[in-house]
């Protein structure tokens, strides 16, 4: 038992992580593109998700994962050379009020992404010891 729960489980959980995990950072990603403010496009169409770093040029919006689970570690990006301007939309400067995009999908969605993450990974585990 000890050894199936060794090997099964983990790989298991690793799929449904990743499952989990994607589904979680396009549900962010859309809601993130609904709310940028749209003049060329360039804002709404840099802002994506990947799995480890983000782009060159590109501002880190946030990252989930760690080094103990190795390649599970997605990140979510807004900004490319188009799109320069991603952190002063989403912050404000001195001159320019702010047009959050980002923190409010986030905030919004967050809940609900945790809970897949977690109830898929649970799922997972009872399936593996089965």
């Amino acid at each position: 038992m000890r050894r199936k729960f060794t090997q099964t489980v983990p790989e298991e959980v690793r799929k449904s992580a990743t499952a989990a995990l994607e589904k979680g950072a396009q549900e962010i990603v859309d809601m993130a593109r609904s709310l940028a403010p749209v003049d060329s496009g360039d804002l709404r169409d840099s802002i994506g998700w990947t799995w480890g770093d983000a782009p060159k040029g590109s501002l880190v919006l946030g990252a989930v994962g760690g080094q103990e689970y190795g390649t599970l570690r997605i990140t979510v990006y807004a900004g490319n050379d188009d799109a320069f301007y991603a952190a002063w939309q989403e912050f404000g400067t001195q001159n320019q009020r702010a047009h959050p995009y980002f923190f409010p999908a986030y905030r919004s969605l967050r809940r609900r992404v945790r809970s897949r993450i977690t109830r898929d990974i649970n799922k997972a585990i009872k399936k593996g010891m089965q």
